[in-house]
């Protein structure tokens, strides 16, 4: 065999190796994703219908600011963490979306105490919070936690994962509250819960009415389950019972809740 002769056919048993080589990678790196926690339902998430279906808010949307309330410490010492965690019953094993998780605050409070049979998936719409969450998570070494870039109509979590969907502080920046209930119904389990806590101010003071909380929860199919002030600051914490997928109205039905 000629030397030209040997060097394609070492070229052909290159490339066929390669190749398998290739198919090899592809298929351990498809095995890896499929045993990741929560791989396979993050890739059934589903668009959500688009704001425009929707009735804006008839009231002010407050603008979203940092995340921190006042520090840390001080939200630890007002006890609310604790109150939440006892009034929505979460153990060990369950998965909670933080909507709007912003810096993490709950995030890394949440995830030692769903333990890794459970899940925190940390929502956000603002990409410099996603970030610092990121670098928080990985530092701390939290492994249950799952993050996702939302928008303000959708927060594009998976299909039937939530045990609860927590919303924090934030609902009254919420711009199209219509939309972003009405979103999130698919990714809770049939006996899911949705809690809010918000202050006792106007959406403008950052806070949100009781009133007005419950007019734009019901105008989506939400029932109320029950509401706690929360000693320690001037909050609240609502919980919900979410409608089913089927049983939500219908988007050009909703009215907008007027402010009282």
């Amino acid at each position: 065999m000629g030397a030209r002769r040997r060097q394609q056919v070492s070229g052909a048993g290159r490339k066929a190796c390669a190749c398998r080589s290739m198919r090899m990678t592809i298929a351990v790196a498809f095995a890896a994703a499929l045993t990741m926690p929560g791989a396979a339902q993050d890739s059934m998430t589903r668009p959500g219908l688009p704001a425009t279906a929707f009735p804006k808010p008839d009231r002010p949307v407050a603008d979203i600011v940092s995340p921190i309330w006042h520090d840390e410490k001080e939200r630890d010492d007002a006890g609310e963490p604790g109150q939440l965690v006892h009034l929505l019953g979460i153990k060990s094993g369950m998965t909670i979306g933080d909507v709007g998780a912003g810096s993490g605050y709950y995030v890394v409070r949440l995830a030692p105490i769903v333990g890794p049979g459970g899940r925190i998936i940390a929502e956000d719409v603002m990409p410099e919070y996603l970030r610092t969450l990121r670098n928080r998570v990985r530092d701390l070494g939290l492994q249950n936690v799952t993050i996702v870039q939302g928008e303000p109509h959708d927060p594009k979590l998976p299909v039937g994962s939530l045990d609860i969907a927590i919303l924090v502080h934030m609902y009254h920046e919420i711009a199209q509250p219509y939309a972003l209930l009405y979103n999130l119904v698919p990714a809770l389990k049939p006996d899911a819960r949705v809690a809010i806590v918000d202050a006792f101010a106007p959406t403008p003071k950052h806070g949100t009415p009781p009133n007005l909380l419950r007019c734009e929860l019901a105008a989506v199919g939400y029932g109320e389950i029950s509401f706690d002030r929360l000693p320690g600051s001037d909050a609240y914490l609502a919980i919900f019972a979410p409608p089913s997928v089927a049983g939500r109205p219908r988007p050009e039905a909703m009215v907008a809740c007027k402010t009282r």
